[in-house]
Parts: structure tokens; C-alpha cells; sequence
């Protein structure tokens, strides 16, 4: 089991760097698993994960790929609602990578 630390904390992640525990999430931690996955944070990017947060609290899952486009697209337009968007800002699995740094399960679609 591997941890993460953030801010004098040690967070446990699974085998594929997901907490454990969702509580343990908050913003440090997620600009900490960001940079694990060699990403800094914009605005851009925590408008998508809020929204993954969202879809998980409406429906109790983390979206898949499909999914995702979509609900990205109702809540900010179709210029944001595209694979390739999301592909430039989460790379190189959005679904899984944004779920991740955003706190919650993998999705289950996801390989």
C-alpha cells in the first residue's frame, strides 16, 4: 500500500494511487495526486473536477469516458463537452485520471 503525504498527513492510496478512503480527500490533496500524475491544476482543471464530484454525489459513480463528455457538456458547453478537451487537460485516460485526482473510485468501466 502506498501513501500519500499532504500536509503532515499520510493518506493511503491502492495499488493504483485512488485514496482509500473519499474523506480523506480535500484540495491539497488533490493538487498533490495531480503532480503525481504530472499535472498542475488551472481553473480549467478544477471546473471538471467539481463537476466529477458532482455526477458521483447525484449518482453514486464515477463516469466513464461517454458519460462524462456529456455531463461536461450540459454544465459547460460544448467547446469544454469534447473527449479532446478533457483528453489535453486529464491525459491520457480522463475519465480515470480526473476521477482519481478528484478523490473518488475508479470508474468501473474503466480497464
Amino acid at each position: 500500500m502506498r501513501n500519500l503525504q499532504v500536509e503532515g498527513r499520510q493518506i493511503p492510496l491502492d495499488k493504483e494511487g485512488y485514496l482509500r478512503e473519499m474523506s480523506d480527500w480535500n484540495p491539497s490533496v488533490a493538487v498533490q495526486l495531480a503532480q503525481a500524475e504530472g499535472i498542475v491544476l488551472t481553473e480549467a482543471h478544477w471546473e471538471v473536477i467539481l463537476l466529477l464530484q458532482d455526477f458521483y454525489h447525484r449518482f453514486e459513480l464515477s463516469p466513464a469516458m461517454r458519460p462524462l463528455v456529456q455531463y461536461i457538456r450540459q454544465h459547460l458547453g460544448t467547446d469544454k463537452g469534447r473527449s479532446i478537451y478533457l483528453m489535453q487537460l486529464f491525459p491520457p485516460s480522463p475519465a480515470k485520471i480526473a476521477s482519481k485526482i478528484a478523490g473518488l473510485p475508479k470508474p468501473t468501466n474503466c480497464l
